[in-house]
């Protein structure tokens, strides 16, 4: 039993510390499927307010980007520049009149954004800077990306996409 025990010992030993030569690589596997992009999308939307689109702008979205029900869609209204920056207040937005109060804000599905005005001031006595060539930036983030985000500053949202390049529409 011995003598058998020392054989199988020195038989295993052998057979573990054998090296040869190394045999064909194997075939390589086939290319696996591309990541999920899970970064936000940003575009721009120029568009006019007046009484033959009810003062509501309905804008889709574009196709090179893909909204998902669990994103947060965000928009921000261009107000004016400083020292050449763009100024930009998130939406809803409220301005106070003598005549009244002048709402802009907006609703969205998966596939498109709708902007609209309301109030308690005619809407149809506005000055054109209030309703001719309104430019909205609209942020489109994942659930994920948007809950560490202060949403109500561009700056940082424009942060979160790291140089992405804005799709202007019109």
């Amino acid at each position: 039993m011995k003598k058998l025990f020392t054989l199988l010992t020195i038989v295993s030993i052998l057979f573990i510390s054998c090296e040869g030569e190394m045999g064909p690589p194997g075939r390589d596997g086939q290319n696996g499927l591309d990541g999920v992009n899970i970064l936000g999308q940003i575009f721009q939307a120029l568009v006019d307010f007046n009484t033959g689109n009810n003062f509501e702008a309905f804008v889709e979205f574009p196709s090179s980007i893909e909204v998902f029900d669990t994103d947060v869609v965000i928009a921000y209204v261009l107000v004016g520049h400083e020292n050449g920056i763009d100024i930009w207040e998130p939406l809803p937005q409220t301005l106070f009149f003598n005549e009244g109060i002048l709402l802009y804000g907006f609703n969205h599905t998966f596939a498109d954004i709708v902007f609209f005005m309301d109030g308690t001031v005619s809407l149809e006595n506005l000055l054109p800077e209030f309703t001719q060539d309104i430019i909205f930036r609209i942020a489109i983030l994942p659930a994920d990306a948007a809950q560490n985000l202060d949403l109500n500053n561009l700056e940082n949202v424009m942060n979160s996409f790291e140089n992405q390049e804005i799709i202007r529409l019109n």
